[in-house]
């Protein structure tokens, strides 16, 4: 049986997956689905509007369930606090400014994204340092 390791890569598709999800949700630019939905308020929601939806909430599912389970509430707590604290170092060094709001916004939604990239791989990543396999793990890879 072919053994899928956990790599740069593996991790790098999972952040891809998860900036597509954070950025279709919501974003400053007026292009994402709660833009759209927004303007399906006032013009009629349609199917595709709610297919849509459907897909990015079965996306968040997966990824938050992911996440608190390899990572659970300290390791959220802690992953927030490390990426909040990296936010108030850019702004506070003044590399972005604090008045820039759709800066700040883009920011925080890829810090979002990473958040959820490292939950899906924690499990991988935890394996890795310390050698342990997580009791939710499938039979593929324990072998």
């Amino acid at each position: 049986m072919a053994r899928h390791g956990f790599s740069l890569e593996s991790f790098l598709v999972r952040l891809f997956f998860a900036l597509i999800l954070v950025f279709a949700t919501y974003n400053p630019s007026g292009y994402s689905f709660f833009d759209w939905a927004l303007t399906g308020l006032e013009s009629g929601f349609e199917p595709l509007m709610a297919f849509a939806g459907i897909i990015l909430i079965i996306g968040w599912v997966v990824y938050i369930r992911a996440t608190i389970s390899s990572l659970g509430l300290i390791g959220l707590i802690l992953a927030f606090a490390f990426f909040g604290t990296l936010l108030w170092m850019v702004i506070d060094w003044e590399i972005v400014p604090a008045d820039n709001i759709q800066t700040i916004t883009y920011i925080i939604l890829t810090l979002l994204s990473m958040v959820l990239a490292i939950g899906m791989s924690w499990s991988h990543i935890r394996r890795r340092m310390s050698g342990q396999v997580d009791v939710n793990g499938t039979e593929d890879d324990l072998h």
